[in-house]
């Protein structure tokens, strides 16, 4: 699935990353644990979380995400946009809950 249907079903606004919507994404991860991410998640395109902090970019640096999804109207700070943008990441918004997001792209067949 492309980034750019994911903003789609998410009613998300694109807030970095705008030039890479046209990644693919074959799965997605939702979390407010950073290190459940670290430990659990393997091979996944997408974060879908409330946390908003830098270790957020960070840790989809080390794991090799590409998509940062920030749920319940969450924004990130500028300095999180600037990291995300120095290091190519795609940062998005939805009002959504996790649940729904997440259920949302599942009946799209994200990670399916």
């Amino acid at each position: 699935m492309e980034l750019s249907q994911v903003a789609e079903i998410l009613e998300a606004k694109v807030l970095t990353g705008s030039e890479h919507l046209s990644r693919e994404a074959h799965s997605a991860c939702g979390s407010d644990m950073m290190s459940d991410v670290l430990a659990f998640v393997k091979d996944q395109g997408i974060l879908l979380t409330g946390l908003v902090n830098s270790q957020v970019i960070r840790t989809t640096l080390m794991m090799d995400m590409g998509c940062v999804v920030f749920v319940r109207g969450k924004t990130p700070t500028e300095e999180m946009i600037t990291l995300a943008e120095n290091i190519g990441t795609v940062l998005m918004t939805t009002r959504l809950t996790m649940y729904e997001s997440c259920g949302r792209l599942y009946l799209a067949g994200l990670g399916r």
